[in-house]
């Protein structure tokens, strides 16, 4: 009986990752209606699974549920993005603040670890390296290290949720831009900057998150359904 109810929450795991990952890589487009029956069937799961994955990834935000209508694709818009990115500010100083305070030698080698496998992936993948699933990963936990010597369970929660919902938009972004910035030295001066213990540092990763948010509005703007006050579909 066991062996049976741990494989079902290993299924509903599964299928909540896979759900979760498409929507950030925008394989099910921002505003999408999330069928059952379609659903079900690329995901081979039991309708009351799916919708145990549907109602965790609403309280993620990542899922809006419409009532007896069912789910869509939480939409997008500049006002998510930017309030998106205002926490993503907070919590990133604060998590930053304490790491630097309380980190180790542990923490400073991984942090440089993590560093030269981001840099290494992208030297090998040249001016395309944004699009790959791998470098993408590695530039995840590069961030992840970072901040990982807050001490605070709950903050970098928060912080990992945010940077999940964020990278929908810069997926977004990416197919609309033509040239990127040069990360490697935005994320080289950030390193250093931490590994210093300088508080400049927590200014350099503040820049980093707005200046990403800049060129996702810039390159993928057109692409956000702005609301209105009231719900209604702004003009344009």
């Amino acid at each position: 009986m066991d062996q049976v109810k741990q494989k079902g929450e290993t299924r509903a795991s599964d299928v909540l990752q896979r759900l979760r990952d498409d929507i950030l890589s925008c394989e099910l487009k921002p505003g999408e209606k999330l069928r059952f029956e379609a659903l079900r069937d690329r995901y081979e799961v039991s309708f009351s699974t799916l919708r145990e994955a549907l109602a965790r990834l609403a309280a993620e935000s990542l899922v809006t549920s419409e009532g007896q209508r069912g789910f869509v694709v939480a939409p997008v818009s500049i006002e998510d993005l930017e309030d998106l990115t205002n926490a993503r500010v907070l919590l990133e100083r604060e998590n930053l603040r304490l790491s630097m305070k309380q980190g180790d030698d542990a923490w400073e080698a991984d942090i440089l670890a993590s560093y030269h496998r981001m840099d290494r992936l992208q030297s090998r993948l040249g001016e395309h390296y944004y699009f790959d699933a791998d470098w993408a990963q590695l530039h995840s936990q590069f961030h992840f290290a970072l901040v990982k010597a807050s001490g605070s369970p709950v903050l970098l929660e928060m912080r990992a949720k945010l940077f999940e919902r964020a990278h929908r938009y810069r997926r977004m972004s990416s197919q609309f831009r033509t040239q990127w910035r040069p990360k490697e030295t935005e994320h080289k001066a950030i390193m250093d900057a931490v590994l210093d213990r300088e508080p400049a540092a927590l200014d350099l990763i503040e820049r980093h998150i707005r200046e990403t948010t800049e060129n996702v509005i810039e390159f993928a703007g057109h692409l956000f359904r702005d609301e209105e006050p009231g719900g209604a579909k702004a003009a344009g």
